[in-house]
């Protein structure tokens, strides 16, 4: 029984998801990385010169730091076979029908315009290797919220860019965060301005169409002193035979007082190479809050960080982790406690089943001499069958006699008794099942946009088909 019903998991992301649409962009660099193609995606967006001083220094850290060995194996990853950048259509839309019609429909069966027009402030949509749309509502606009590309970003806005773009994450960070500073393509900028408060959020969502693809999107955001903005991404790609590539780099400033939500519902294919660098700073009295879904993909290495850099900066990271069958979630967290008065909390939950990895690696650390340092770090994995595997690597380095320190870490099965407990009440064991793991994840959902929660539980639902036979 377990094998027949294991045949039908994944039915259901090929069918929402996991589509393709005929490929007619207007400009590729065609396989594989050399010189010669960082200069031609620089040519193609017609960038000032300095910007292509810096990605051509990228390459170089790139090409000289060998593949990290200390978390999954990476080695299959070719990187001669991998289209780095693509251009669907000539000029991107602020609205949905200019956009080419594969591409329109795309978004249609995906629900973006829907969800606009129903519950965010702005949207932004790409496909491939560019933004093809951008929208956010004229109120924000002419209260100076500034939500664009970062290829317009560094036209119109060169002082926000120049003065924050690379200082968070630098090119010579990691060998993934230097691919992307080569050739990024896309993403979000985002600059809100003092004392304004965005009670709805903006979303961004990354489309890949092309097989053996790698999308690098480079993301900034700036939330000035006493703000708050709310940044959703999502993501989805076909279900190709070959191997794609996603290594993004999310830049995050949060000035003196402000505040920033920002939350991944991570949903690539079962064929994607997820490979991001997510950091944040925050400053005297500011917020930062991850809340991150990681449901798909082949690999993931994800671990959002926080530098707390001003006195009473606060950081939480909220994460779910799903690894399935042929997957390793390797995620986790990262705070650094650099001022007095500063505190940090966070929550990692996974599941595994079917022979998935899921992998917990944080690291929580203050420098020396700190006053009233707070930090709690809570660890649970939900192991639902034999064949699959939970590690945590947590690393706590606190340097300060002031500091209260807690941690907790759980590794628990589905036990026949709870399911027995559900079973007996005319619930099916499928059924059980899922509820057992929906109350495991509650924590995390009920922090998402009702939509947002209503879709991650759906996205657990379709991975959990077969779980139990």
């Amino acid at each position: 029984m377990q094998h027949e019903v294991l045949k039908e998991i994944g039915q259901g992301y090929t069918e929402r998801f996991g589509f393709s649409m005929p490929e007619r962009s207007v400009f590729t660099t065609g396989k594989g990385l050399t010189e010669e193609t960082v200069r031609a995606i620089s040519a193609s967006k017609n960038e000032p010169a300095w910007m292509l001083t810096f990605r051509l220094k990228a390459l170089e850290y790139f090409q000289s730091k060998p593949l990290p060995a200390w978390g999954p194996d990476l080695s299959a990853i070719n990187f001669d076979e991998i289209t780095y950048y693509t251009k669907p259509t000539e000029t991107p839309g602020t609205s949905w029908e200019e956009l080419p019609p594969e591409i329109k429909e795309t978004y249609d069966r995906l629900g973006l315009p829907e969800a606009e027009q129903k519950w965010l402030a702005g949207v932004g949509a790409q496909y491939d290797s560019e933004m093809v749309y951008h929208n956010i509502r004229e109120d924000l606009k002419k209260r100076g919220v500034i939500f664009t590309d970062v290829e317009t970003a560094v036209k119109e806005h060169p002082e926000l860019v120049q003065r924050y773009f690379a200082t968070v994450v630098p090119p010579n960070d990691n060998k993934f965060a230097a691919l992307n500073s080569a050739v990024w393509s896309g993403g979000s900028f985002v600059y809100v301005p003092p004392g304004v408060q965005l009670e709805i959020p903006l979303q961004a969502y990354f489309r890949v169409n092309t097989q053996s693809f790698g999308q690098f999107e480079r993301t900034l955001i700036i939330a000035d002193e006493g703000s708050f903005v709310h940044y959703i991404e999502g993501c989805t790609a076909p279900v190709f035979s070959k191997d794609s590539l996603h290594a993004a780099v999310v830049e995050i400033i949060a000035l003196k007082g402000a505040r920033i939500r920002y939350s991944t519902v991570q949903n690539w294919s079962t064929n994607m190479y997820n490979l991001v660098t997510k950091r944040a700073v925050v400053y005297d009295g500011g917020l930062m809050e991850w809340v991150d879904g990681n449901i798909g993909s082949k690999v993931t290495m994800k671990y959002p960080a926080i530098f707390l850099k001003g006195p009473g900066a606060r950081g939480e990271v909220l994460s779910i982790a799903f690894a399935g069958t042929g997957q390793h979630q390797d995620t986790g967290a990262k705070i650094i406690h650099l001022a007095d008065d500063t505190s940090s909390v966070v929550t990692s939950k996974s599941i595994s089943r079917g022979g998935g990895i899921s992998s917990y690696r944080g690291l929580v650390m203050a420098k020396p001499g700190l006053k009233n340092i707070k930090t709690k770090v809570e660890c649970d994995a939900l192991i639902l069958d034999g064949n699959s595997v939970s590690n945590t690597y947590p690393r706590i380095d606190i340097r300060s006699s002031g500091a209260t320190i807690e941690h907790e870490a759980r590794v628990s099965r589905i036990s026949e008794d709870q399911l027995f407990y559900l079973m007996s009440r005319g619930i099916d064991e499928k059924e059980a099942a899922a509820m057992i793991v929906n109350g495991f994840v509650a924590p995390l959902v009920k922090e998402l946009p009702m939509e947002y929660a209503v879709e991650l539980n759906r996205l657990i639902e379709l991975e959990m088909e077969g779980s139990v036979g």
